[in-house]
């Protein structure tokens, strides 16, 4: 239900309700704050409350990917090693059962400016409800992936056919008898067209830059064996915080130029047949490092991939003998039967690199490279394009600092936050799964646990020592910037275009916004700085 009124003030305030905001309003609660939490969606779940679209499933496996409160877990059973949208939403209503998290939560409200006030020295919050909330401690946890990307194509709005996007997928899309066509190879592209190839209907998947797909090798998990596990949750949640990626997988420090080609395939053939990301986490360290150890790694992927597809040119698009891309520098995807459904002859496939689409029309899209066009009949277009991923949603709050400067006029230049939690000049207000942390790269849920920790153990410091405020010094957030820039370039990250880079949305800057040094070592920082404020002010 959606709760409106003119007014409220509280002590903290959390924006956004899935993993990030449930554990912030959780944990805030359990230090006797007044907390209240403001969601756009109508109920818990963040990404998993908006994508329901055909196949759409996380891929991280069971049981690492959940809260680790043994009163959610204890009364609570996977049933399939990826859980799929459906189950995660069910898992957040259990979340809210237990905990009772929606007695303090405002839905269907979406934030619409966040200010503060210098005089009260407080956050007043504004939504399109007409709600105005103020408080002492602002968190903004509103997700890497919240606000959608939609490529304003030549022509978009003569299409007459339906036009979907993958985050915004309706309940019953009828596909049967239709010819239906497809942009985005990302994960929600690759599991929308992996479901979709099994219906009666002519599917054309647009790709310009394929995916680099694994096995995910899902399964169902018995209850039994789901009850036994919790038997080992302590261990793999402490696996999961020491960890570079937060993930509880065996890690080996060995480069892939020190083995021998039968030792690389031995170790490759296991970690494959494993699935999921273990073939990469669980594997030699310097893909991600080195061009050579990244080729190996691509070699043996193409092999694999092209053993499972009949059609040649199909096989020679998205799996090609020759590199064409570094394994990893994009988010990898875990598949089941990708390559089988795009071998079907009910799918095609078209290469938007050698003819990209020139504009829609009224019946389809037409594409072309200057010497020839090809116009192609659409009943059905779905852009799985994505995210203004990491920076969309928190910038679209409309927050300004306490000079009143925005936080868009403050990043025109770039990112700078110190740790990915603080920004210059915003006292009280903290970020969990922002930019210039591990965020996207690591394991969302033990990775935001520690970052509400450290939030919690910093306003608990501010009580007992009988402070109001923490902000991070300009001085501190650039020597964080020009870290998280350095670890960035010994990597092989900025050589690919991605939304890890800010790359995917025309008129972005480019640049690292995602922390690459590993869990670790940036928690190692936050802790150090914590100790004794250091890169802070605090005011009393």
């Amino acid at each position: 239900m959606t709760r409106t009124g003119p007014y409220i003030e509280t002590d903290a305030i959390v924006i956004g309700g899935g993993f990030g905001g449930c554990n912030s309003l959780y944990k805030l609660r359990n230090l006797g704050l007044s907390v209240k939490l403001i969601e756009a969606g109508g109920a818990f779940g963040g990404v998993w409350y908006w994508n329901r679209y055909p196949g759409a499933r996380v891929d991280t496996e069971m049981p690492s990917y959940q809260f680790n409160i043994p009163a959610v877990y204890k009364r609570w059973n996977w049933s399939e090693r990826f859980p799929g949208d459906e189950e995660l939403r069910r898992y957040f209503k259990h979340v809210d059962d237990v905990l009772g998290l929606s007695e303090d939560t405002f839905f269907n409200t979406i934030v619409t400016r966040v200010q503060y006030d210098t005089t009260l020295r407080r956050w007043v919050v504004l939504t399109n409800t007409g709600l105005t909330a103020r408080c002492k401690y602002l968190v903004a946890a509103t997700g890497s992936s919240y606000k959608k990307h939609s490529p304003q194509f030549n022509g978009l709005d003569k299409y007459a056919g339906r036009l979907v996007h993958s985050a915004d997928y309706p309940e019953s899309l009828d596909v049967k008898g239709k010819r239906v066509g497809i942009v985005g190879n990302g994960a929600s592209g690759l599991q929308i067209v992996q479901n979709l190839a099994k219906e009666d209907c002519e599917l054309k998947v647009f790709i310009r830059t394929p995916c680099f797909a694994i096995p995910m090798k899902q399964r169902n998990i018995l209850p039994d064996e789901a009850e036994m596990m919790k038997g080992y949750y302590d261990g793999i949640f402490d696996r999961c915080y020491k960890s570079t990626s937060g993930f509880p997988h065996n890690t080996r420090f060995q480069s892939a130029l020190q083995a021998s080609p039968k030792e690389r395939k031995e170790l490759f053939d296991e970690l494959w047949a494993r699935g999921g990301y273990s073939f990469l986490v669980s594997s030699y360290y310097d893909f991600l490092l080195n061009e050579e150890a990244n080729s190996i790694f691509y070699d043996y992927w193409a092999q694999q991939v092209r053993a499972r597809m009949t059609d040649q040119k199909k096989m020679d698009l998205v799996a090609p003998l020759k590199q064409y891309m570094l394994v990893g520098t994009k988010r990898p995807s875990l598949e089941q039967d990708y390559y089988e459904m795009i071998d079907q002859p009910n799918v095609a496939l078209h290469d938007l690199k050698k003819s990209p689409i020139i504009e829609f029309d009224s019946t389809g899209i037409v594409t072309g490279n200057g010497e020839t066009t090809e116009h192609h009949d659409l009943d059905i277009m779905i852009l799985a394009t994505g995210y203004d991923a990491v920076t969309g949603s928190i910038l679209d709050l409309g927050i300004t600092d306490k000079n009143q400067i925005p936080l868009s006029e403050k990043w025109k230049n770039g990112v700078l936050t110190n740790l990915g939690i603080m920004i210059p000049d915003v006292p009280n207000l903290f970020m969990v799964y922002g930019p210039q942390a591990p965020t996207s790269l690591a394991n969302g849920p033990p990775f935001i646990e520690m970052e509400v920790d450290w939030i919690c153990k910093a306003i608990q410091k501010l009580q007992t020592e009988g402070l109001e405020s923490v902000e991070t010094t300009q001085e501190a957030a650039e020597r964080w910037k020009e870290h998280v820039v350095s670890v960035s370039q010994h990597t092989l990250y900025p050589k690919t275009d991605s939304w890890y880079m800010g790359a995917n949305i025309p008129g972005k800057r480019r640049e690292p916004l995602i922390y690459l040094g590993g869990m670790p070592r940036w928690w190692q920082q936050c802790t150090d700085a914590l100790e004794q404020w250091e890169g802070f002010h605090t005011s009393s």
